[in-house]
């Protein structure tokens, strides 16, 4: 039994560590408790009257259930190689029982107050090695506590920048950009420029995949609603005369088809085009084709 417990205690924390890693700091992977967490929460967030409406709270929701859990799940693993070990391996404050303060509930109380590095000392651990378990599982809080805060200052930047882009894009399409006005140097110059910052939105996308999970509220901001315009304005520019206007057209359409293939291949798994890829993300974020749809004014459709 006690074998059991302390395997399955230590499967628990490893686990955690290993989503925690993949989560936070590995630059391609995604934890796969944080991602259905996340995905879970977005989903059960969203329906509403038979519709997709993504709350505005999903991600901020999402995020602060995978950080709970995180934590509950090590506590429990801590707790279940303590458990079998109360009381002969603890120490207890002289107005505690030992014989009443060792069941799973106390094993529980002890890892949550070490893993919260309160040190109450009501009830500690007395032999070698789990004197020794008990900071490092204090460590575990700490770097926990950390690392939330690392991914809150990461992840909200990443948004911002994704929004920004989106922005950009309302204001090329209420600009009435016309085929005449692409075919110059400066619509090489803008279209370089929305290359780049599709370019980093992309990155974004792998880097905090959860930032997915987070709605944009308006229209304007909100990249979903705004991508539709992006390859309509690439197929345009590719056929202008200007030679620069075509190459810039060309590495956009190259951008566009990146950030298609991150969101497929890590959220919505359609396996068609780009613009099947960008219409189930607009779909999925409760945003219609046609906020992004150029104004009639010869830019041309696809």
């Amino acid at each position: 039994m006690t074998w059991l417990s302390g395997f399955a205690g230590a499967a628990l924390v490893l686990f955690v560590l290993r989503d925690v890693f993949q989560t936070l700091w590995h630059p391609t992977r995604h934890g796969g408790l944080s991602r259905l967490l996340m995905r879970a929460v977005w989903r059960l967030s969203a329906h509403r009257e038979g519709r997709w409406r993504p709350a505005g709270l999903a991600g901020p929701t999402g995020m602060m259930a995978v950080v709970s859990v995180w934590s509950l799940t090590v506590a429990v693993g801590c707790a279940l190689i303590y458990w079998p070990r109360m009381p002969e391996d603890f120490s207890y404050a002289t107005d505690l029982t030992p014989a009443d303060h060792a069941g799973p509930l106390d094993a529980f109380y002890v890892s949550l107050v070490t893993l919260a590095t309160l040190g109450l000392g009501d009830i500690a651990p007395t032999s070698d090695w789990l004197r020794v378990l008990a900071p490092l599982e204090a460590l575990v809080g700490f770097a926990l506590l950390s690392a939330t805060v690392a991914w809150i200052l990461g992840i909200y930047p990443a948004l911002a920048r994704r929004r920004a882009l989106a922005l950009r894009l309302s204001h090329v399409r209420r600009s009435r950009t016309d085929a005449r006005a692409l075919d110059s140097a400066g619509g090489a110059a803008l279209l370089d420029g929305l290359a780049s910052a599709l370019s980093t939105v992309t990155v974004d996308f792998m880097q905090y995949p959860e930032s997915y999970y987070f709605h944009d509220g308006d229209a304007n901001t909100s990249l979903a609603g705004q991508l539709g315009h992006v390859g309509r304005l690439a197929d345009l520019a590719a056929r202008a005369d200007h030679p620069d206007v075509r190459l810039s057209a060309s590495v956009l359409r190259t951008a566009l088809d990146d950030l298609a293939d991150v969101l497929d291949t890590r959220f919505l798994h359609t396996d068609g085009p780009a613009e099947q890829v960008f219409a189930a993300y607009a779909d999925d974020h409760g945003r219609s084709r046609d906020q992004g749809a150029a104004p009639a004014t010869g830019t041309g459709d696809r």
